[in-house]
């Protein structure tokens, strides 16, 4: 295992990773509110963390990774009533759909997938330790609140100071709530009429949002782990107000590493329902092989923020569909035989990049070289070569969980194209009858069948292992 460095949010700046224990990280993330399919947003935070997940394992660090479900909510309840079904019939479903979604994106499931109606009694002892510490008050409606002038460090991870953001707040406080300060915020919600709720000393109720991820994270990992992330915008005030109750409870670091995956654009502005540009991973996979969306992920840092479109999906259909293409070529010649050994300056190259704040916009550049090396091998018939560099590229890719289908049956996806006019077996007779046609000498009526299948969308490939098709890029 080679040091490596990440970007920690808190100190701004890219610093060497130091494990807790040799050999092992423990990586918390936040996961999604099941209360509706899972947006592109989500799908760059579970593509992200995957292929960081898998490149540390390559590397041989032993990984932890938990993942929560947030199954209790404010927006749960609200769909829940709209539909007329319970919160476990709701969350239950979405939960589903979104690991199907993980899957169909070629994420890993992480190791523990905790939900928060699970650790409602973790969550009720770290709010009373926090209450009986003096760090936290019951309100005269059942509520409880964070004090976050009682947190000397608030406001360390996202840059913020209390009194310039109190400068900047509205001076009146809901008398009803009777909150000390204005950015005190709730960890335990007094029951509504028709709501969900648990028993607790400060009077039925349900647990603030903040609360639940501390709550699952030590449980899962300790009191003190190694790496915490999720999504730019969880920053403020949710992975604040998370540092804030954990150590005020625990008396101890929370985190050492914060990891942020930068925001999806779609066309130039942020995503959003009002703006009418919010789509569901289900929403694209209609239009888009799921792999092309995985390589559409891969191929940014994680850190930047994307422009989602439907130009940058086609361009990074394209894109992919180079490396099927190149794997394609080798196979028809040699089959899926793989060298024994790599090359290993590609591999450094690679491992290099990944090594520096996960890389993956340089990493694919170096597949690049290895797939124009691999190209030019099996071309110039140089079987040695191109095995090597076939066993690179197929170690490298599976790293990044990319060239992962059949060739043929990426090839030949239909995902987001007009339907063929033939079948696949009327494809293959008409393949058989350019073949007699070659045979019979009639080659104008051979390169007629040809033409003929390229306006309907097709494209032949002769190889020595006789004529396949796929769909015209």
């Amino acid at each position: 295992m080679q040091p490596f460095v990440l970007y920690n949010s808190e100190q701004r700046k890219k610093v060497e990773f130091v494990p807790r224990v040799e050999g092992q990280i423990d990586i918390y993330v936040c996961g999604m509110t099941v209360y509706d399919y899972c947006h592109i947003g989500h799908a760059r935070v579970m593509v992200a963390f995957d292929y960081i997940i898998r490149f540390l394992r390559s590397q041989g660090w032993s990984v932890k990774y938990v993942r929560n479900i947030t199954d209790i909510d404010d927006k749960i309840i609200k769909r829940a009533n709209e539909n007329g079904e319970s919160i476990t019939q709701l969350t239950d479903r979405f939960i589903q759909a979104m690991n199907d979604d993980a899957t169909s994106l070629g994420c890993t499931a992480p190791d523990e997938a905790p939900r928060a109606t699970d650790y409602i009694d973790q969550m009720q002892n770290m709010i009373g330790n926090l209450v009986d510490k003096g760090t936290a008050y019951p309100s005269n409606n059942g509520d409880v609140y964070f004090e976050v002038e009682k947190f000397e460090k608030y406001g360390r991870l996202s840059g913020r100071k209390l009194e310039d953001m109190q400068a900047g707040a509205s001076e009146r406080v809901d008398v009803e709530v009777q909150k000390k300060h204005p950015f005190d915020f709730v960890l335990w919600k007094h029951a509504k009429e028709n709501e969900p709720s648990w028993a607790s000393p400060w009077g039925n109720g349900r647990p603030g949002w903040h609360i639940e991820c501390s709550a699952m994270s030590t449980c899962c990992l300790g009191n003190h782990f190694d790496i915490h992330g999720g999504g730019s915008d969880l920053t403020f005030p949710h992975h604040e107000n998370e540092i804030a109750q954990s150590e005020a409870s625990t008396g101890e670091q929370y985190v050492n590493y914060w990891m942020h995956v930068g925001f999806i654009n779609v066309d130039g502005e942020k995503m959003s329902k009002s703006l009418g540009n919010f789509f569901t991973i289900r929403d694209v996979m209609e239009k888009f092989h799921p792999e092309v969306i995985r390589y559409f992920i891969v191929s940014s840092h994680y850190r930047s923020p994307v422009n989602f479109s439907d130009f940058a999906l086609k361009e990074a259909k394209t894109t992919l569909t180079r490396f099927y293409h190149s794997f394609k070529a080798y196979q028809a010649v040699y089959g899926d035989t793989l060298a024994e050994t790599l090359d290993e300056a590609f591999v450094e190259r690679f491992n290099a990049a990944m090594r520096d704040d996960f890389n993956t916009s340089e990493a694919i550049a170096v597949l690049f070289e290895i797939n124009k090396a691999l190209n030019t091998a099996v071309k110039e018939e140089n079987a040695e070569r191109a095995a090597i560099y076939y066993a690179t590229l197929r170690h490298l890719t599976n790293i990044l969980g990319l060239v992962q289908y059949n060739v043929d049956e990426f090839l030949k996806s239909d995902i987001g194209q007009e339907a063929l006019g033939l079948t696949p077996e009327q494809i293959e007779d008409l393949i058989q009858q350019r073949k007699d046609a070659k045979k019979a000498k009639e080659f104008a009526r051979a390169d007629e069948i040809r033409q003929s299948l390229l306006d309907q969308g097709i494209v032949l490939e002769d190889t020595r292992q006789g004529t396949v098709w796929r769909r015209a890029d």
